[in-house]
């Protein structure tokens, strides 16, 4: 079988190893927080769909000559991490950053730019639950102390008047949330893959199965598929610092990170995109807001480095050293 043939191939990865690729992780989440700047004004002038388009697009026409090799690897792959690869194209390549975009684009309704990005911030508590059902991570029944707090600050942050809540203010939470879901699949996709790709050639195959689903998307939505030549800089440069660059940075760390450990990495994207919202972008959040802010951030960043202790709340069912990979073949 491949799988036993490609376990054999793989040097096991120790200790020391799995902890050096944590600070690629967050050092591209970083850079991930400029992905507010360049998206507020592309989201208030084009539709979602097409900005994604042509962030996709943008992306497979500059990897173009490592097309050939990255599908020579895809079909290398056993089934299970073709698809795999497929749904991280079209789920938290495609769908996640149309749904994200959207919520940009709602939230310039109310001027709050901040909440769909520290709505990240709950990518935690999604990939935890997402490794426990597709990597067989155990969590201790203690992950609920720090869960429940995350999501209460979440619902604060998402509202500036949380009993008070509009049909607008509740589309931008579900958005960003569902956006938040589907990158943290994206992390433990990408963690069961990277035994069978190297990180260039997962990030071209993520993109090239993104760009038709995001084809399709602009489709459905009847958007427009010329952005106007205004708009092409900024496309740009979203699609090559945040998108292309950040992205391949992100795949070389995670290849060595365990999914539960690079998921807290990640949390460096929505800290510095908060902080770029309110100093950069204008935004200004009301007092429940600000305390739903410190909560979330508390009560992740408190699950983190409880994480990083001798007896984590997330138990692995494998060693972190071992190569994680689907077992059908």
């Amino acid at each position: 079988m491949r799988m036993a043939e490609r376990a054999q191939r793989e040097p096991r990865m120790r200790g020391p190893r799995m902890r050096d690729g944590m600070p690629l992780v967050a050092i591209a989440a970083a850079a991930w927080g400029l992905d507010g700047v360049l998206r507020k004004p592309l989201a208030t002038q084009l539709d979602a769909a097409t900005v994604v388009l042509w962030e996709h697009l943008i992306v497979v026409l500059a990897v173009s000559a490592a097309i050939p090799s990255a599908a020579r690897a895809f079909l290398r792959c056993t089934r299970s991490e073709q698809i795999a690869i497929a749904l991280i194209g079209i789920g938290a390549s495609a769908l996640a950053t149309a749904l994200f975009t959207g919520a940009f684009a709602a939230a310039a309704t109310s001027g709050d730019f901040v909440s769909p990005l520290v709505l990240q911030k709950l990518q935690p508590l999604f990939a935890v639950t997402l490794a426990v059902v597709l990597l067989g991570e155990r969590v201790r029944p203690a992950f609920a102390a720090y869960a429940a707090p995350a999501l209460i600050g979440a619902w604060l942050l998402a509202f500036p008047r949380p009993f008070d809540v509009t049909v607008a203010q509740v589309k931008v939470a579900v958005l960003a949330t569902a956006a938040a879901a589907l990158w943290a699949a994206g992390t433990v996709l990408g963690r069961r893959v990277s035994i069978a790709v190297s990180p260039g050639e997962l990030t071209v195959l993520r993109y090239c199965w993104g760009l038709p689903a995001a084809f399709v998307i602009t489709l459905q939505q009847h958007a427009s598929m010329q952005p106007g030549a205004g708009n092409l800089l900024g496309l740009l440069l979203l699609a090559l610092i945040p998108g292309l660059a950040a992205l391949r940075l992100y795949y070389v760390g995670l290849r060595s990170t365990a999914a539960s450990r690079a998921t807290f990495a990640e949390l460096a994207f929505p800290a510095t995109a908060a902080l770029i919202g309110v100093l950069f972008l204008g935004t200004r959040l009301s007092p429940s807001q600000w305390i739903g802010l410190l909560v979330v951030v508390a009560a992740v960043s408190a699950l983190s480095a409880r994480e990083r202790r001798p007896h984590p709340l997330v138990a692995a069912a494998v060693e972190p050293s071992e190569p994680v990979a689907l077992a059908v073949n």
